[in-house]
This record gives structure tokens, C-alpha cells and sequence, in this order.
């Protein structure tokens, strides 16, 4: 039996609920073998980081490079590439492999405003990995870094896709959960000539740990089992707007998102599509 494959590379959360753990979780839900290079260790919980160890860069390209050596990946899913250091490595390691379809999840801070990467590394992450992207899919805090504007509207969120976009990768997944005064949850694909949006309901909860991790390798999940990009976010904002709804009541902070709504057979949430 094959099935797709997808390589996250991503910093381990020891709290199981983003990272490479959610990560792992949504590709087995999905029915996509998965497989992890870890670029960082983190002491981790649903309250907070309390303490981070990075992997040397050299061990993480070996991570890679063993993997591509053995296997067929059909996508890569970067997460948590916390200095410069790292992202270079990485980006040496995918050029070397000429793999076509990375999703990009430029994570910057955790659920509890903790920092994931350092300040010298934005550049490095801007100007040499995201022109490798085929998409990146920033939240309302990463994307004002990434473009240089505040965002306080979904006008602003169009803006600034376009300004992200021009910075080198093929498409960019603008995701809207930051802006609390929506009455939905609204993300925006830009495509370089289209938008396309996708609204689904918004649970107000504190249980949404992991939802960035899970929401980029569902993405990477549906791209490798086939789908375009725009049937890849729908199907994955499914996923993990479902993972918010049956959010688990795991901690003392903020919960997990539910991996396993879809397998215990839950109800499905409705996401709408309209090109713009």
C-alpha cells in the first residue's frame, strides 16, 4: 500500500498540542504519512515556552537529507526556524532536493505571545526562504512583519497579501483569526491575480493551541494527496476550524485543538468559498 507523503520540519512542542506533534497528528487524521525533521526542542505547555533548545543546524539538514535520501516526499511543511542559522540550512538542504511544493508557516510567536523566532532571523526567513514557498500562510501578527503594515481591517489583510506576495512565494493564505471584531473567521488566498475567501463560523474559546500548525500541514496533507490550492485550504480550514469547535479541555491554559474529530465521526463545520 502507498500513500502520500509529507516532511514537516518544525520545533517539537513537549506539550503535544502544535509543532511537529500537531503536526504528525493532523497527517494521520488526513491519511498522509508523515515523517519530522525537528529544527528545536521546547519546554512546553498549554500556559506557556519555558525554555527552548535549538538543534544545531548541520544535525537538522542531515535530518533532511536522510529522509529525501530514503524517500519520496510529495510536500514539504516548515514550521517553528527559530535563527538564521536554521532557516539557511534548510533552505541549502531543499534547494539540494529541488523539492516544488513547501508550505510555509512562518511561525513568530506562540499561542501565549511567547517568541519562536528571533529578530536577526526575519530577514533571513524573507529574503531567502520565502521566494521558495508555493504558499505561506501568515497569521494577522506575522503578516504585519512580513509586510511592514498595521492590519486592523480585511481591506488591510488584501493589502498586505499583496505586499507578502511580492516578496517571492506563489501564493499567500492570509488568515484572519486575529481580527476578534469579525463576526466570521475570514482568510484570504491570494493567487497574484485572484482572491479567493473562505469564511467559516467563529467559536469564541481559549482552546486553540495548535491551530496554526494544524491548519498549514492540513494544507500540505491535501496538496499531496492531489488537491489544487484552493480545494486544499477549504478542505483544510474544515479540519481545523472542526479542531477549534471540538476543542479539548487539556491544561490550564490554552487547550489544544481536537486531531481526532474528524475519525471519532463528529459533525462537519461548514466553510464557504467565493472567488472575489
Amino acid at each position: 500500500m502507498k500513500i502520500p507523503s509529507v516532511l514537516t520540519i518544525a520545533g517539537s512542542d513537549s506539550g503535544g498540542g502544535a509543532g511537529i506533534q500537531a503536526d504528525l497528528k493532523t497527517y494521520t487524521a488526513l491519511g498522509v504519512f508523515g515523517m519530522s525533521a525537528i529544527t528545536s526542542l521546547t519546554a512546553q505547555n498549554t500556559t506557556g515556552v519555558y525554555g527552548i533548545f535549538n538543534v544545531d543546524p548541520e544535525f537538522v539538514a542531515k535530518q533532511i537529507d536522510v529522509i529525501f535520501e530514503d524517500f519520496n516526499i510529495d510536500v514539504v511543511k516548515t514550521g517553528m526556524l527559530s535563527n538564521s542559522e536554521i532557516i539557511k540550512a534548510v533552505v541549502k538542504s531543499l534547494k539540494k532536493w529541488k523539492i516544488e511544493m513547501i508550505v510555509v508557516d512562518p511561525v513568530m510567536r506562540a499561542k501565549g505571545g511567547d517568541p519562536l523566532l528571533l529578530p536577526d532571523a526575519t530577514e533571513t526567513l524573507i529574503s531567502e526562504f520565502l521566494p521558495m514557498a508555493y504558499v505561506v500562510t501568515p497569521n494577522v501578527p506575522e503578516a504585519e512583519v512580513l509586510s511592514g503594515m498595521k492590519i486592523k481591517t480585511n481591506e488591510d489583510m488584501l493589502e498586505a497579501a499583496k505586499k507578502i506576495r511580492a516578496l517571492g512565494p506563489k501564493y499567500v493564505l492570509m488568515k484572519g483569526g486575529h481580527l476578534e471584531e469579525d463576526e466570521f473567521a475570514i482568510d484570504y488566498l491570494y493567487t497574484g491575480e485572484d482572491f479567493f475567501e473562505f469564511k467559516s463560523e467563529r467559536f469564541h474559546t481559549k482552546n486553540t493551541h495548535g491551530t496554526g500548525c494544524t491548519y498549514a500541514s492540513a494544507i500540505a496533507a491535501y496538496l499531496a494527496k492531489g488537491n489544487d490550492i484552493v480545494d486544499a485550504v477549504k478542505l483544510a480550514k474544515v479540519f481545523v476550524t472542526g479542531g477549534v469547535k471540538y476543542g479539548l479541555e487539556h491544561g490550564k491554559g490554552h487547550g489544544p485543538v481536537n486531531h481526532e474529530w474528524m475519525v471519532l465521526g463528529l459533525e462537519s463545520p461548514q466553510v464557504e468559498v467565493r472567488k472575489l
